[in-house]
């Protein structure tokens, strides 16, 4: 059975109709133990109900359960008023029915609705051994009506069980959305805010020098529109990436920088000709050393994000200074990275000391949120604030796993001017 009425099915559903008929035909079998015709559509129909609530979607099951429960007690009771009952069964598909509702009702609805439904459903249970003639009660209500109530004790317990278990994939799931999230937009952020804030300075260079009277020549007019065109190329590229991420979780928001340390003089080089003069001091053990690749990438967004907040809040800076070289003991070797300007006193940075603040003024930072917890997460810390003198300073160290192979003639340290 492929297709049914131009609908696909699968081999699930398929399953699912023939335990359904199945389970049906064993219900219209019991009734037919009753020997006449109207207790055995009743049954069908009582057994039909309690089997229905247990597959009908959440939003019909209070309606589909609370009829299978009215329906068996109705049964129970027309039952019982007849002079020929049924000898062999009190309903047995529709018991296990009936106690699987109480796990479902449990695992699905409000605690109190809960209650009333399996309040009910164990009712029902209890008076069903009055569809079996007088003497076969008696008999069967001693042993039957202590197993029936512990089976509902065990479906209770059952669907307590499922409930809590429900309810914490439901906050795995909340928690990784959240987290999700917030690695979105901490890429966003890094990658997008550092293009646009290029293209915002660029755009101020040539507004402020040509209100000054003094309005760059074509030449440099050119240079400075090629690197707006760049900085937009870039920037472009970088949310092709982010909507790819969103697209597809499973793929990567790397633009491809980040990837080694070696990088960071492209970065820098780029910084220092469009906005201030930069030096970058990089540690040659680290340049040729194998790092892992979540501590280069962190290492790269603390550099960017803290000369994107030197283009933003420092355009007085003369010169910004990247720090970034080995540091730790051989058995704790750990990544130092630090970003110092020399911009006058308030205008370094954006935020007090700690990274983990959320405002400066009353705009949130969410630059150097997003950097703590990328520090945080390879297991580093992260301080920002300004300095005793004058400028402001972004300071990270970040663990690394094991000491890294080096040969003797890498133990010196370099210092390359961007």
């Amino acid at each position: 059975m492929k297709r049914l009425l131009g609908t696909p099915w699968h081999g699930r559903q398929v399953a699912k109709v023939c335990l359904a008929v199945l389970l049906l035909a064993v219900v219209a079998a019991e009734g037919a133990d009753t020997r006449s015709l109207l207790p055995a559509l009743a049954w069908v129909v009582s057994g039909g109900l309690a089997l229905a609530a247990l597959g009908v979607p959440r939003k019909h099951f209070d309606a589909v359960a609370v009829a299978a429960l009215a329906t068996s007690a109705l049964v129970t009771l027309l039952t019982s008023r007849l002079t020929i009952r049924p000898e062999h069964t009190f309903g047995i598909i529709e018991s296990c029915a009936l106690l699987l509702l109480i796990t479902r009702a449990l695992r699905l609805r409000p605690l109190l609705r809960a209650t009333a439904l399996a309040g009910g459903a164990l009712l029902a249970l209890t008076v069903m051994f009055l569809r079996l003639p007088a003497y076969e009660y008696h008999r069967m209500s001693e042993l039957a009506v202590p197993a029936i109530w512990c089976a509902a004790a065990l479906m209770t317990a059952l669907g307590l069980y499922l409930r809590l278990l429900d309810r914490y994939r439901d906050r795995e799931r909340d928690a990784g959305t959240q987290a999700q999230r917030l690695e979105y937009a901490r890429e966003l952020h890094d990658f997008v805010g550092h293009h646009v804030t290029a293209i915002i300075a660029q755009t101020r260079a040539v507004r402020f020098t040509s209100a000054a009277g003094r309005p760059p020549s074509p030449e440099d007019l050119d240079s400075m529109l090629a690197a707006i065109e760049e900085a937009g190329s870039q920037a472009m590229q970088s949310m092709r990436s982010m909507v790819t991420v969103l697209r597809d979780p499973g793929a990567s928001a790397s633009d491809g920088t980040g990837t080694t340390l070696a990088d960071l003089r492209t970065l820098t080089t780029g910084f220092s000709r469009t906005g201030t003069g930069t030096t970058l001091a990089l540690d040659p053990r680290l340049a040729v050393g194998e790092l892992p690749p979540g501590v280069a990438t962190t290492v790269h967004h603390i550099v960017r994000e803290a000369l994107t907040n030197v283009r933003k809040h420092a355009q007085a800076a003369t010169r910004v200074t990247v720090d970034v070289r080995l540091a730790g003991g051989t058995a704790a070797p750990s990544v130092r990275v630090s970003v110092v300007d020399d911009g006058p006193a308030g205008s370094g940075g954006p935020g007090p000391r700690s990274a983990s603040a959320r405002s400066f003024g009353q705009r949130p930072r969410y630059g150097l949120v997003g950097l703590s917890e990328r520090v945080t997460m390879v297991g580093g810390t992260l301080t920002a604030g300004p300095r005793a003198d004058a400028g402001w300073i972004v300071e990270a160290d970040i663990p690394l796993p094991a000491p890294l192979a080096l040969d003797t003639d890498d133990r010196s340290t370099a210092t390359l001017d961007a």
